[in-house]
């Protein structure tokens, strides 16, 4: 426990201002999306154009975290975080006038440039500005920016998009911004780094190639026929070579990029692990519930954001509870109980028809972000809890980019396999429709649907297609099932977080 997480005197304040800084860079992960379809024709550009609105932020933002602790300690935490919070609120603006495609992509390169180093500042000076035996009461504040961002993002972004203009959901961060900066400049202290390193370059670059390769065969992988396509195969091995170069690199000199003692503390390490299966799980649920509501079952785009946003209360009402339970009970039993939860959610999602209710959709939302509330607090709380201090802001950029990995990974899996499993649903489906069926024979199949006349086979098809997607969806929210449940015993191999606190400092 720091000795300036005692005597901070306006806690509560700096607690808000670092909640403004973090809702808005992570809400502009998602918000977009709801967007991209009205940008097009503003833009000039057709769909495939119109996805490097969100790769370019992705992959600019998966650059640019792992160098925040290194910024940090040669600038001034609170130096960088004003920078970052201002040109992140300067490039929203630029967004929301730009007139061109190429504008709107440089521009969005710059959010996630300058918003980068956002979550992990925030997540180191919540854990300075609270004494440690209080991590698990800020990092519920924290989570509630890190978690409700991704659930209410396309809520907000389909009322904004369809009641104003598609430019709003980046207008909507300056007055946010400008907030965010004035309160951060009166109530949070400065704090210079402890540690005074070399800047290793190539490693950066080595690091950079491999995260931005990589999020780029996840990002344009499906679209692009995956290794059918020379650009996916060039960008896979620039990812490769990147990761093996950075690796060597890093086990041979004395001055790492990233510092090797993150990986030797046992908590944190098994944290990477477990908030990649957050990212995964998050995100990857994110992509497959607006498709399904609006493509499937016919929901316009605000009825989607309305039935979506219950699992933002079920995450708000964990982190409340967690808030007040995790400095009380262990908090490795709060984790194992929302990985329950979030696996529940996802057997009952498996269990969908195309007759749902929106209400059961709700309620399985509801049962999801409790799960994901009782899951990251504690998490953050013990990943964190036999971490050195001066490793802290280093840890939490490469936390926050393992959580963005595993969402990338994680939309790239579960998009590809429901192209996949849609095609071989769809043929096995189609493949009882033959003259001797028994079925068309007998008069039991509706006349719309007669395959001896085009406009019933056409009907028939339209039918299986959905059937099909149906079925995709399922095998999906299975999966994603499947990955929690197996993530399920690693919660025993971390550390209790209350009988390795650090000792308060001597004076």
């Amino acid at each position: 426990m720091s000795a300036a997480a005692v005597h901070e005197p306006h806690r509560g304040i700096v607690t808000v201002a670092i909640m403004l800084a973090t809702v808005m860079q992570v809400l502009d992960t998602t918000i977009v999306t709801v967007a991209m379809p009205h940008m097009q024709g503003s833009l000039s550009a057709n769909r495939e154009q119109v996805s490097w609105v969100l790769t370019s932020y992705i992959v600019a933002a998966a650059v640019m975290t792992p160098p925040t602790g290194w910024l940090s300690d040669r600038l001034g935490r609170k130096r960088l975080f004003l920078v970052a919070v201002a040109m992140f609120t300067l490039a929203s603006v630029l967004c929301g006038v730009a007139v061109s495609l190429s504008e709107m992509v440089v521009f969005r390169l710059l959010q996630g440039v300058f918003g980068a180093a956002l979550v992990p500042l925030s997540q180191a000076v919540l854990l300075d500005s609270y004494p440690q035996e209080k991590h698990g009461t800020a990092m519920a504040l924290w989570g509630m920016g890190i978690m409700l961002g991704p659930i209410l993002g396309p809520t907000l972004g389909g009322y904004l998009t369809e009641y104003y203009n598609w430019r709003w959901v980046f207008y909507i961060n300056l007055p946010v911004g400008i907030l965010a900066f004035l309160l951060i400049a009166s109530f949070v202290s400065e704090k210079k780094g402890e540690r005074d390193r070399p800047f290793d370059w190539f490693g950066f670059l080595m690091l950079s190639l491999g995260i931005g390769a990589l999020q780029l065969v996840l990002d344009r992988g499906q679209s692009e026929d995956w290794f059918a396509s020379g650009l996916i195969v060039a960008a896979a091995a620039a990812a490769a070579a990147g990761v093996y170069f950075y690796l060597a690199h890093a086990l041979t000199t004395r001055h790492p990029f990233l510092d090797p003692a993150l990986l030797r503390d046992r908590n944190f390490s098994m944290g990477l692990v477990f908030i990649g299966v957050v990212g995964v799980v998050l995100l990857a649920t994110l992509a497959l519930l607006p498709p399904y509501l609006q493509d499937l079952m016919g929901y316009p785009v605000v009825t989607t954001g309305l039935v979506l946003a219950p699992r933002g209360v079920g995450t708000m009402v964990a982190m409340f509870l967690v808030g007040r339970l995790v400095n009380r009970v262990d908090p490795r039993g709060l984790m194992l109980f929302g990985l329950i939860l979030a696996t529940y959610s996802l057997h009952w999602m498996a269990q969908f028809n195309l007759q749902v209710s929106p209400q059961e959709v709700a309620w399985s939302g509801v049962v999801q972000g409790l799960g994901l509330g009782f899951i990251f607090v504690p998490l953050s709380t013990v990943t964190f809890a036999t971490l050195p201090a001066e490793l802290r802001t280093e840890g939490a950029g490469l936390f926050s980019l393992v959580r963005n990995l595993g969402s990338s990974v994680g939309i790239s899996v579960v998009v590809t396999l429901l192209a996949q499993n849609q095609q071989t649903s769809h043929a096995a489906i189609a493949a009882g429709v033959t003259p001797f069926n028994p079925a068309f024979a007998s008069g039991a199949v509706p006349a719309p649907w007669d395959p001896h006349h085009l406009a019933g086979l056409m009907a028939l098809n339209a039918e299986i297609t959905r059937q099909a997607g149906m079925i995709a969806y399922l095998d999906d929210f299975r999966f994603l099932a499947v990955v929690i449940a197996v993530a399920l015993p690693l919660v025993f191999l971390m550390r209790h977080p209350h009988k390795h606190m650090e000792p308060a400092p001597v004076e």
